[in-house]
């Protein structure tokens, strides 16, 4: 990690070029999917800069509603069945299951606003909710001389409106089973507040090379969720307001682009709603890095993030959830991938959980339990994706696209052991998935 964020540093210093001015974003720019996308949702230098401006970029023709829709389905397999069921109403292995079925509004409103907004239907749960949202207005100036864009967006989860494909809401794994065992922990910003909260902030993009930004984020009321079909009990709440920054340096050069930066976010929680026992506090520093080279037929793309999260549980540990007044977590992830003839890619990713036992946050439980109480979970993922339709679109409908993917998980690690990490018997390698999807959108 410190090795390739040096690489890209080094980099992101050198001359600076200027960069080049779902499926109703193809529509709304008259440019294939494969402009501002490697492989959905995997953004391109294009793909980053027309969601900088505000989803507003056109082809010029007339005005039509940015409306889409997606669909995912998957079949799952993990070395060891699950007691009970992997869902209520599902068997114990060998699932094939509607992960989701989404409709958007993705695209210009109206002069310099645009938006994404997703509403989705879960499969596996049986409902439907408010999914990632993002509203945008947006401009760009000359200063100086130098390329100026500033904008203001309104979201509902930290990290959805990012450009880079290495902070969690849009990085790589972009599609994992929902009936298959997970580990425990997660960093705050790795979805703890998603589509709980609403953001408000301010960025800004110079010379294409710096980007700046600053959201603070509030929890919605339960009322709010609950009307966008949300269902939070128990989950923690922000006191106040959660600040929320993102600092990168990108460059481009001909098929070459290169990124590093940092995030965080600082937020003061009631653990599971209860106001009585005071707050928790919550602080997450990260760092990332990417690499992209863009050929005609070749397509390579690397990528990191590392999370570190600070854990002050004086709350918690008052209301008996957690042991410790104070934890720390780590996430690592890094992946590599390779794109052929814009159809044919190959990803392979490592993912490593690490931080201090606690017998409150982590309990023993069949399968998804800690026998030690650690969140300790590491594994490697390998993927393979066929994209019949993203260089050779479908002559009568060419805003189709659809994804074939066959990904498996190997945990070397899960909640803290090889062996017997839940207290029943079960095993890491018994986590083992494989997992075959479709994904399609239109």
């Amino acid at each position: 990690m410190p090795i390739l964020l040096a690489v890209l540093l080094s980099w992101l210093l050198g001359p600076v070029s200027e960069a080049h001015a779902v499926p109703s974003f193809a529509r709304q720019t008259g440019q294939a999917c494969t402009v501002c996308h490697t492989t959905f949702p995997e953004l391109t230098p294009y793909g980053r800069l027309f969601k900088l401006q505000g989803y507003v970029l056109s082809g010029g023709g007339p005005w039509i509603p940015p409306v889409a829709g997606m669909a995912q389905a998957a079949l799952t397999h993990t070395d060891r069945a699950q007691p009970g069921g992997v869902a209520p109403g599902f068997g114990s292995n060998d699932e094939l299951t509607l992960q989701e079925a989404s409709l958007f509004y993705a695209g210009k409103i109206a002069w310099k606003i645009g938006a994404f907004v997703q509403g989705t239907y879960d499969g596996v749960a049986d409902h439907w909710a408010i999914d990632n949202t993002d509203v945008r207005f947006a401009d760009t100036v000359s200063l100086g001389g130098k390329s100026l864009t500033f904008g203001v967006t309104l979201n509902n989860n930290p990290t959805v409106q990012d450009v880079w494909n290495t902070t969690p809401a849009w990085r790589f794994p972009y599609q994992t089973s929902s009936v298959a065992p997970a580990p425990a922990a997660a960093t705050m910003l790795e979805g703890g507040f998603a589509q709980q909260v609403a953001g408000l902030g301010a960025y800004v993009f110079w010379n294409n090379l710096l980007y700046v930004e600053v959201t603070p984020y509030r929890s919605l009321s339960r009322d709010t969720q609950r009307s966008f079909g949300i269902n939070t009990d128990g989950e923690n709440t922000i006191r106040g307001f959660a600040p929320y920054w993102r600092i990168a340096l990108d460059h481009n050069r001909g098929r070459h682009s290169a990124s590093i930066g940092t995030y965080g976010m600082v937020a003061n929680t009631f653990p599971g709603q209860e106001r009585g026992a005071g707050t928790d506090r919550l602080t997450d520093l990260a760092v990332d890095g990417q690499y992209q080279y863009l050929g005609a037929e070749h397509v390579v793309t690397l990528q990191a993030s590392w999370i570190h999260e600070n854990q002050s549980r004086p709350a918690s540990q008052a209301l008996g959830v957690s042991a410790n007044r104070s934890d720390t977590l780590q996430s690592l992830t890094a992946a590599a991938s390779y794109l052929y003839d814009r159809t044919y890619r190959l990803t392979l990713s490592y993912f490593d959980i690490h931080g201090g036992r606690d017998t409150g946050l982590y309990q023993p439980g069949s399968v998804g339990g800690s026998r030690t109480g650690s969140p300790d979970s590491d594994g490697f993922i390998f993927q393979l994706d066929y994209l019949p339709f993203n260089k050779k679109p479908l002559p009568f409908y060419p805003w189709l696209n659809v994804k074939f993917s066959v990904q498996y998980i190997l945990y070397d690690r899960f909640n803290g052991a090889h062996h017997d990490y839940d207290g029943s018997g079960r095993d890491a390698s018994n986590n083992n998935t494989l997992n075959i999807f479709a994904w399609a959108a239109f």
